[in-house]
């Protein structure tokens, strides 16, 4: 997990060129055909992943973005009516037959199907219109890292190609620097303020929101610590109950229009005995984290998955656990 942390930078760069020409064919084409509607499927990490591009997509584009669960096809066998949509399915492996089902329908349903995935012969990449190669290389860790984030840059290179967003692909284009930056951050001292504990609270708004949710997962996979993510906005409607003195609070805050919303929560928190820690300048009584700011609102909140992911890897060896292998999780699931 380590190694494969290390090398995010350098397969986003990859990405970045082997992919150009297949991200903008896929965007010509939805150019052209301006749906109305996108849709998302996937599950898990893949599910953060498409969580992110949901913001991303309703902020710049004005589009709504829908998840569909995909036992509506595998299980419910339900047609959609999916006629000039946009349905995007994200699987590091293309192999879960959920997922390759439900892109399978949505595509008969009339939508113009992309598929986000690191195995480009896979059954996903087959069901597809379109087919977007992380050409990350294999990732051995059961714990998704490189595959992730390369997922989300997948979309994001998309969608400023999609949307002729010059600012947002001068962004993306210089994230492989600022992933650099993010793994150089150091979270060592929430380590500490995580002994004796094994529940916490992440929270996150908007596309941050998304990396709350990847976070809590792998506090899960690989320390078997209850994480639960919330929005900075909703923590306040019945969980803040559960906020006792020295409850440990992880608050993810990108250099966006929710910044101040998530960093005075944490603040807040702070301010009724947590141990609250937050990746803002504006940390109030919370404890500040470092970050490497990526320069745009809609990329920033993905350097912060960076950092988090160095620091989740050593916490888990803190805890004298090996992150790699985690009890009772496989790589590939394949779900029905």
């Amino acid at each position: 997990m380590r190694r494969e942390i290390e090398e995010i930078p350098g397969v986003v760069a990859h990405f970045l060129d082997k992919s150009a020409d297949v991200v903008a064919e896929a965007a010509a084409v939805l150019r052209d055909r301006q749906p109305p509607v996108v849709a998302t499927i996937a599950r898990g990490s893949s599910d953060h992943a498409a969580t992110y591009l949901k913001y991303a997509i309703e902020l710049t584009l004005g589009l709504p973005v829908a998840s569909i669960g995909p036992s509506v096809a595998s299980i419910y066998g339900a047609p959609l009516k999916l006629d000039r949509a946009v349905a995007i399915a994200i699987s590091q492996s293309g192999k879960s037959p959920d997922i390759v089902g439900m892109a399978r329908a949505a595509r008969e349903g009339g939508a113009t199907a992309i598929a986000i995935t690191n195995t480009a012969g896979s059954p996903l990449a087959e069901a597809a219109d379109f087919t977007i190669d992380l050409h990350a290389g294999v990732e051995r860790s059961v714990a998704a890292t490189k595959t992730f984030v390369t997922s989300v840059v997948a979309g994001l290179a998309l969608l400023s190609r999609w949307a002729d967003d010059k600012a947002l692909s001068n962004a993306v284009a210089a994230l492989p620097d600022a992933f650099a930056r993010a793994i150089d951050c150091d979270w060592s001292p929430f380590i500490s303020a995580l002994d004796g504990h094994d529940a916490l609270y992440v929270l996150g708004r908007g596309p941050g929101w998304a990396i709350a949710n990847e976070a809590a997962l792998k506090f899960k996979e690989t320390c078997g610590i209850q994480g639960e993510s919330y929005s900075s906005a909703e923590v306040m409607h019945g969980p803040v109950s559960i906020v006792t003195p020295g409850y440990p609070v992880l608050a993810l805050a990108a250099r966006d229009a929710a910044e101040a919303s998530v960093a005075d929560m944490a603040h807040s928190l702070a301010g009724k005995g947590a141990k609250a820690f937050v990746t803002s300048d504006r940390a109030g009584a919370a404890t500040r984290l470092p970050f490497a700011a990526s320069g745009h609102p809609i990329t920033d909140p993905l350097t912060l998955v960076v950092s988090f992911y160095g620091f989740v890897e050593a916490l888990a060896r803190h805890r004298g656990l090996n992150p790699d292998t985690p009890p009772m999780l496989k790589k590939v699931t394949e779900t029905v």
